[in-house]
């Protein structure tokens, strides 16, 4: 998928050419994390082009595993995202090339490391640079509330060389802080006052006014010079394959500055699966690189944003006012939208779809990579993607609706995935009689499975016996078009709000899971081609 969408982007110009790409999917085996993943690359690169890689300059941008708190980036990737601006509309991997591109100019060899779903904007005054030239790891640094603080990395950064002033500072990290809780932050003195330096961490009385301007800095991408990656690199040698997830943040920036102990080897409060190696792999990690310098770029005048959930992609695209200022948030995108298509107001985001004459789309809600019918009315705050909506139909507020091409037995298939935004598709349970806890819409899954003729069994679920959770329910049914799926998805959406039946007799039926598993890249590729061909013809 990755391969394939790079390809057509170069054909088209819209990424720069004098560049080389390389997509490096994780080993076979057990899922090792992004700081798996990063060693991974770094032994890719060596057998791709033995010493010269050190002096490479690389950027390295994590694809963020499944998506399933925005399962319309599972199928083609989170970095290929699109964002409502440009013409044609840019994906993520455009918006991260164009951010950084002041970078490489100032950076020695080395690699600059960072995710496919967040944006970093920032403004420095017109004769600070942003340089990655120093020994060891650099990281930027945001002021951000203490409330942010507590779900990312926290600096605590060296009084001696930070004074809190200016849009941008050069500073070290005395000690890094991953996901802490404001106590902790305070106890390490890392909560700062804005405009100043940090304040002494005691938890005396605060005025309504101190507490508004109280800041923590908080991580995002960060850098390490090529005699630090060669170490990495033989690190990972010397280990052989790895059995447990590394945390790229968690694990590789706690164990730096002359802060750092080794108690957060033993810690495993942030770890989503806990295996018997990860303390004696970050203990070994935080030999390697204990008393490496963390250096800091501090940019005062800076913005973190997130978009990996539903909630803050559609909070983002639609209702944010900064972000939209920030970007030129456009509510209509390289689209056709006709006059006599009907939006609410203007906190929709249409990105590369056609919507026919008579549909209604609600305030808040996004359409990507879709065609809407004329009889079409979509609620708000609902997501939908990759869809032909082709039918006279009411979607619900807060759905959503994505849908894929799949090949079985050699022939192009579509399902279509429908679910609520709030629906946690990442919970599961262990045992068949626990699922009536997991919700879908709102509403006990066992009552839908009884109202779709779905029957309980070990069956009923895909991959693992004791991964039972909304991800691996086989609830989906395949179509010959995508617009039966989808039609077939929303009739089953309306059962469940209407509370009658709607039998899925006759029908194979799949997980979310094996949807990825089964998909058909290439036809999903023709249906964006279509709408993109067309859009540029009706100009």
């Amino acid at each position: 998928a990755y391969r394939q969408q790079l390809a057509e982007k170069l054909s088209r110009k819209e990424l720069p050419l004098g560049v080389r790409y390389h997509v490096f999917a994780d080993p076979p085996g057990p899922k090792i994390g992004n700081g798996g993943s990063t060693l991974h690359v770094l032994r890719c690169l060596e057998d791709l082009y033995g010493d010269k890689w050190t002096s490479f300059i690389v950027l390295l941008i994590h694809s963020g595993g499944y998506s399933q708190r925005l399962p319309n980036a599972s199928a083609l990737g989170k970095i290929f995202t699109a964002l409502p601006f440009g013409d044609p509309v840019y994906q993520m991997l455009e918006l991260k090339l164009a951010m950084y591109v002041d970078f490489p100019s100032r950076m020695k060899p080395g690699v600059l490391i960072t995710c496919s779903d967040d944006i970093e904007l920032y403004s420095t005054g017109v004769t600070e640079t942003v340089a990655f030239d120093k020994p060891g790891f650099t990281a930027l640094a945001h002021p951000s509330d203490l409330t942010v603080g507590t779900t990312h990395g926290v600096f605590v950064l060296d009084p001696s060389s930070f004074s809190g002033t200016g849009e941008l500072e050069y500073t070290s990290c005395h000690h890094f802080l991953h996901k802490p809780d404001i106590e902790t932050m305070r106890q390490h003195g890392a909560v700062c006052i804005r405009g100043k330096r940090s304040q002494p961490s005691s938890s005396g009385d605060h005025s309504d006014s101190e507490m508004d301007s109280e800041c923590v800095y908080t991580d995002s991408i960060f850098y390490v010079d090529h005699s630090t990656a060669k170490q990495l690199l033989t690190f990972y040698k010397q280990m052989g394959p790895l059995c447990c997830e590394i945390d790229a943040y968690g694990d590789f920036l706690q164990a730096l500055g002359p802060g750092a102990t080794e108690e957060y080897t033993k810690n495993t409060s942030n770890v989503a699966t806990e295996e018997s190696r990860l303390a004696e792999v970050r203990q070994k990690l935080y030999s390697l690189l204990k008393g490496t310098r963390l250096n800091v770029i501090v940019l005062n005048n800076s913005k973190f944003y997130h978009i990996g959930t539903t909630q803050e992609y559609l909070f983002h695209f639609t209702s944010d006012s900064k972000l939209k200022c920030e970007l030129d948030l456009l509510p209509v995108a390289f689209s056709i939208f006709s006059d006599k298509a009907e939006a609410l107001d203007r906190s929709s985001s249409i990105i590369q779809s056609i919507l026919e004459p008579g549909c209604f789309v609600g305030p808040g809600s996004v359409i990507e990579y879709s065609r809407i019918g004329p009889e079409v009315s979509i609620g708000k705050n609902s997501i939908i993607s990759g869809s032909h909506v082709n039918l006279k139909v009411d979607i619900p507020s807060n759905c959503f609706l994505s849908s894929l091409s799949i090949k079985m037995n050699d022939q192009v298939k579509y399902v279509s995935m429908v679910f609520s935004v709030e629906d946690d598709l990442k919970k599961t349970v262990k045992l068949l009689s626990d699922i009536h806890s997991l919700q879908f819409f709102g509403v006990s899954l066992l009552e839908c499975l009884d109202l779709w003729g779905v029957k309980v069994s070990d069956q009923l679920f895909s991959g693992e016996s004791a991964r039972l959770g909304l991800w691996t329910a086989r609830i989906f049914p395949v179509c010959s078009t995508l617009s039966q799926s989808v039609r077939m998805s929303l009739t089953m959406l309306n059962s469940v709000q209407h509370m009658s039946a709607f039998k899925l007799d006759g029908f194979k039926l799949l997980s979310v899971e094996e949807m990825l598993t089964y998909k058909d890249v290439g036809d999903m590729l023709k249906f964006r081609k279509q709408i993109y061909d067309e859009i540029c013809l009706q100009r």
